[in-house]
């Protein structure tokens, strides 16, 4: 299918070891790596330096461009913003930075809220950037994710670029008669349109059902079956997980509370 080659877009290609691992040992790192960077107690900025520095070291053995990888946490923008704003909007002792009168329980929260967000996402994007979309999907179904919610996510994926291509056609065909959304008068076609477009993507669902119900469908789709991870796989991909963990158990053993 051409929406799901397309949709490999987060995918960068490589032979490093990270890309290697299985998908289903890279979620369950990614997961563990997130918790125990959540835990890390905000005072130890060391801490968060330790995590910052093995992530980069990750993503350089992984040949992701850093480049990528700062414009992917993009995404964070508005936690930023948010985070920038508790100091002044949040209550209890005030200090004054630059002049500037700001709470110090609110300066603490924005600091933490931006540093494990960051981080949490960082790890996120080494995880897209080095596993393909069907990888993942198929180690969600090894991780025992109930089978129809990991069929429905494959198939979302597989036709939004059919989907998106049909809402281009129809929107051509309304330019074309010489429609032009300018206001809310024409709220009306639009609102058809989007009827129109549900009960096109509801009709194709079901010849796509029919289809494979015609080959044989069961209730499991093929080739998501085979040897699972070794245990020196499992070591390999649980490493970063138990490293974040010591990391954070050091932190707190050495003076986590501010």
């Amino acid at each position: 299918m051409s929406g799901g080659h397309a949709h490999q877009g987060l995918l960068v290609p490589g032979a490093s070891v990270l890309h290697s691992l299985p998908a289903h040992v890279k979620l369950v790192a990614a997961l563990f790596s997130v918790l125990a960077i959540v835990a890390a107690p905000g005072s130890q900025f060391w801490a968060f330096g330790v995590f910052a520095g093995v992530i980069a070291l990750l993503a350089a053995v992984a040949r992701i461009p850093p480049g990528l990888i700062a414009r992917r946490l993009l995404i964070e923008l508005p936690f930023v913003v948010f985070a920038l704003l508790l100091p002044f909007v949040a209550a209890g002792e005030r200090t004054e930075v630059l002049g500037v009168p700001m709470s110090v329980e609110g300066l603490w929260s924005a600091w933490e809220l931006v540093a494990t967000a960051t981080l949490g996402l960082a790890v996120s994007v080494l995880l897209a950037a080095t596993t393909g979309l069907r990888e993942i999907l198929t180690g969600l179904e090894r991780l025992r994710m109930p089978t129809l919610i990991v069929q429905i996510m494959s198939f979302m994926i597989r036709y939004a670029d059919v989907v998106a291509d049909e809402l281009r056609r129809m929107r051509i065909a309304r330019e074309s008669r010489g429609f032009v959304a300018r206001d809310i008068r024409q709220w009306p076609v639009l609102g058809r349109s989007a009827g129109a477009l549900f009960v096109r993507c509801f009709e194709r669902g079901e010849r796509v059902h029919l289809a494979m119900l015609s080959r044989g469908y069961d209730g499991r789709m093929p080739g998501t079956d085979g040897p699972g991870a070794s245990s020196v796989v499992w070591a390999t991909g649980l490493s970063l997980p138990l490293l974040f963990t010591v990391v954070t158990a050091v932190a707190v053993l050495t003076g986590g509370a501010r």
